[in-house]
């Protein structure tokens, strides 16, 4: 994610970590046939320090790309490079560039190149560079203009700007495969996408963790940052898409059976409550509330969206009540405000929680939040009765 300070009202967010090839290889061997004859774009890549261009310019002939470009950003850390690629216009490789390749030297047969020697790249003369005007920003004119000839773009963009990131690649219909953090599922317009099959999660990280390289080594919580290896964990972390894979169309195999005293009833939405993937039911045909961890298994075969427990009146996922007065009781018993309760599902409990909990006027019991559910059905339970 090579694109920093895109702009001056996200100057403070930390948005430069690097993908690992690995991880990268991973992912996109699952839709290595939908590349060939395609033009990619890596808009948020500077070619020497993305995996991405790395990835495609080495499996460039293997892919049967038909181009490949990538746009670095402003004041990249290539500097010093002794390549004429980088070095124009005096700018001792900082000025920000295009490179826009469509043919791939073979040299020793094996169908991809060896990167340390990007010369082999420029050996052909259907491959340019050139200096970009701008600062390499994706929402620029001219990366604009470069993203209207793409067919897939595939990059980690910047975490903060991914509402507007995934917006223009809708607005000029692209296909792609990006990352970004999960908490992005539970955002009134990515939710939107998900919900109306314009997008859904790909097959994800190895163990459910991500760990990207980063030059920006700060304070991080303890577990997070590798000093041996330089990496930082990431957890939420998924790969967003629109391409299609054979793994989404896998069903989720079942095995519990419900039982109210097992599934309660959210006290403000019609649906039961699901804490965990593995354990929806196999036989309850009704909305229900899962994670947003669901996303990673959902087949669209064998359920359907319905919408998010976010408190907005959004899609069939209409809050059945809006708390009157709603409280926070902390566990020192301060009382705080409790607006959080219109902003989730709740469940209603008889006896008083150990933990933080919530009342208000209109609620008779105590409450609990619950992080945003996806409120789902199943269309094959009625199938497994």
């Amino acid at each position: 994610m090579a694109q920093k300070n895109l702009h001056t009202a996200k100057q403070q967010k930390n948005d430069e970590f690097y993908t690992q090839l690995a991880d990268i290889e991973n992912e996109l061997r699952h839709y290595k046939e939908q590349f060939r004859g395609k033009v990619v774009f890596c808009n948020c890549d500077d070619p020497y320090e993305s995996n991405f261009f790395k990835y495609f310019a080495n499996n460039f002939n293997h892919l049967g790309l038909k181009k490949l470009i990538a746009t670095s950003y402003n004041n990249s850390p290539i500097a010093g490079i002794d390549l004429p690629l980088f070095q124009m216009a005096g700018a001792g490789g900082k000025q920000p560039i295009k490179i826009e390749i469509t043919e791939v030297p073979d040299m020793d047969g094996s169908g991809s190149v060896d990167l340390s020697d990007v010369r082999y790249l420029l050996e052909s003369d259907a491959n340019t560079s050139a200096p970009l005007e701008g600062t390499g920003d994706f929402r620029s004119d001219e990366c604009v203009e470069l993203l209207q000839q793409a067919d897939i773009v595939v990059t980690n963009p910047p975490f903060s700007l991914f509402r507007e990131y995934v917006a223009q690649l809708i607005e000029y219909d692209k296909k792609f495969l990006i990352i970004g953090s999960k908490n992005a599922i539970t955002y009134k317009e990515t939710f939107k996408l998900i919900k109306e099959g314009k997008m859904w999660l790909g097959c994800g990280f190895a163990g459910g963790n991500a760990y990207f390289r980063t030059p920006h080594v700060k304070e991080f919580a303890s577990g997070v940052y590798d000093p041996k290896t330089g990496l930082v964990k990431f957890r939420n972390v998924g790969w967003f898409t629109n391409m299609d894979f054979e793994a989404r169309h896998e069903d989720l195999v079942l095995y519990k059976k419900y039982t109210q005293a097992e599934y309660p009833k959210y006290d403000n939405y019609d649906a039961i409550n699901v804490d965990k993937t593995a354990s929806i039911p196999m036989d309850y045909a009704d909305p229900m509330g899962v994670p947003i961890t669901f996303l990673d298994r959902f087949n669209p075969e064998q359920f359907e969206i319905l919408g998010i427990t976010s408190g907005r009146d959004e899609f069939e996922a209409v809050p059945t009540k809006r708390y009157v007065n709603p409280r926070q009781i902390n566990k020192d018993g301060t009382v705080t405000n409790g607006s959080k309760a219109n902003t989730r599902a709740t469940l209603l409990w008889k006896n008083k929680p150990n933990d933080i909990y919530y009342t208000a006027d209109n609620a008779d019991g105590y409450l609990s939040i619950l992080y945003a559910r996806i409120i789902i059905r199943n269309k094959k339970a009625k199938e497994s009765v």
